[in-house]
């Protein structure tokens, strides 16, 4: 893959496996937004960048080559053969062939830990357009102001230090709903035992659920989502409504629990589990199967 540099901005040349709708759209992200000319705007690691793909190309605005090399090169886990996860995924069964195919170009991006962590307790019970106005009002009020891009000013997302400023009802006042309180408690948890959740990561994967669900408002599905977004562990299989119901449709005829349906899908997909519930859970909803 070559690297030419353009002005404000780089493009990549040649990329297989990489396509901005269905990276930003599979459920993983929150703060990435699509303009009318099929581009996506986002913020993430204190940076706004634009990503837009034009044939085989990807075109990264905003943007350096040092900060590709440094920031996005991980970011777009750009060093992961997802040809070879495909290929080993369409194996499986005809179901999961399908799914990869329609979801060809997405990756699983490696994001903030912190910031997965608070997304995803909002997330809970929560829908996605409440879930992206919530973050984007916290940070707009206690991330740092990162600057103007085509008009509009980006924040960072908060840290904890910053966000610990905030009371519960001035959490609440940015549209988390019942979820303020558990957002304060992690804060107050995180700032007040020196906690750098980031380091969950070196754990194994049990033993960093475990970790994660001793703050309020980490059930199991939400501890899945931010060890598999926030934290690598691919060995995981979040469990939503719309992975029941493709999972129901395809794989299991009664009616089993999602702790039950999630053992299920860890036995069959085992180490690549994280994987396969993106290309399922996208091709489920966007194609409204078990509607």
């Amino acid at each position: 893959m070559n690297i030419i540099e353009k002005e404000n901005g780089i493009i990549l040349e040649e990329v297989a496996d990489f396509d901005p709708k269905h990276i930003f759209e599979c459920g993983q992200c929150f703060r990435w937004r699509a303009e009318e000319d099929g581009s996506y705007t986002g913020v993430a690691m204190g940076k706004v960048i634009n990503v837009k793909r034009e044939g085989n190309d990807v075109i990264i605005d905003n943007t350096t080559k040092e900060d590709y090399e440094n920031i996005w090169r991980d970011y777009f886990d750009m060093d992961t053969d997802y040809g070879k996860i495909k290929r080993t995924l369409k194996e499986f069964d005809e179901y999961l062939d399908k799914a990869v195919d329609f979801g060809w170009g997405i990756r699983i991006l490696r994001q903030d830990s912190w910031e997965m962590l608070i997304s995803f307790i909002i997330s809970s019970n929560n829908r996605i357009p409440m879930i992206q106005r919530a973050i984007e009002n916290l940070s707009e009020r206690y991330g740092k102001l990162i600057g103007e891009y085509r008009g509009k000013k980006y924040y960072a997302f908060p840290t904890p230090e910053e966000l610990n400023k905030a009371t519960q009802e001035e959490i609440r006042e940015c549209k988390t709903g019942f979820r303020d309180k558990y957002i304060k408690s992690t804060c107050k948890s995180v700032v007040e035992l020196g906690l750098d959740v980031k380091n969950f990561r070196k754990l194994s994967t049990e033993d960093c659920c475990k970790e994660l669900k001793k703050f309020n408002g980490v059930g199991p599905k939400v501890c899945d989502c931010i060890a598999l977004f926030g934290m690598q562990k691919i060995d995981t299989f979040p469990v939503d409504v719309w992975v029941k119901r493709v999972m129901q449709e395809f794989y299991i005829e009664e009616d089993m629990s999602l702790p039950k349906m999630r053992k299920f899908a860890l036995e069959k997909f085992g180490d690549i589990a994280g994987y396969a519930q993106q290309y399922l859970f996208y091709y489920a909803r966007e194609l409204g199967i078990g509607k």
